[in-house]
């Protein structure tokens, strides 16, 4: 894909993150924290349009890299990988997808990673509609870790530019961010 092309998407997708994602107003992040904003990335993720876009996007962004799969932490990164891993099919690119739990399921396999097996070595990329601090991408990169799966980096649609970038770097992955908070208020 072209440059050119890239940032007509991007620009697509900025128009669809202010007019669907962008709630003004008091509220309480996953993080903790207080906010006079909010991005409801699934409200983009989980458009037609919007998920075209981001996947599209991602798997530009990808496409040099020697990785076998992508995911991330449940909910926000769910739409996201489907959306990339559907796309990747149809341009003959094997990519497997995988979502990472907030804990390990109590029944059935109790797995924390759910997809296909991840073998020891693999290279993946996590992906996130929204990083505050970054604490859900940080739990997902140690969890990969601890099976010796490595985290090539992290590509998130907006940075709101709290902490994730620095918290990521501690745990050696890069982060990678569609849009920063100023591109969306």
């Amino acid at each position: 894909m072209r440059e050119n092309k890239i940032k007509q998407y991007k620009k697509r997708l900025l128009k669809l993150l202010k007019h669907k994602a962008l709630k003004r107003g008091r509220v309480v992040l996953s993080s903790g924290k207080v906010s006079n904003y909010y991005l409801d990335g699934r409200l983009v993720t989980l458009n037609p349009q919007g998920a075209y876009l981001i996947a599209s996007i991602i798997l530009e962004l990808i496409k040099h890299k020697k990785i076998s799969a992508i995911g991330g932490p449940t909910l926000g990164a769910d739409p996201i990988v489907g959306a990339v891993i559907s796309l990747a099919a149809t341009k003959n690119k094997p990519l497997s997808g995988f979502i990472v739990r907030k804990s390990a399921k109590k029944h059935g396999m109790q797995r924390l990673i759910e997809g296909p097996f991840l073998h020891k070595g693999s290279r993946v990329i996590l992906v996130d509609d929204v990083a505050t601090t970054g604490g859900s991408l940080v739990e997902a990169k140690r969890a990969l870790s601890s099976l010796r799966i490595k985290v090539d980096c992290a590509i998130v649609i907006v940075d709101r530019g709290e902490g994730a970038r620095e918290n990521l770097a501690r745990v050696g992955c890069r982060l990678i961010s569609l849009f920063k908070k100023r591109d969306i208020l």
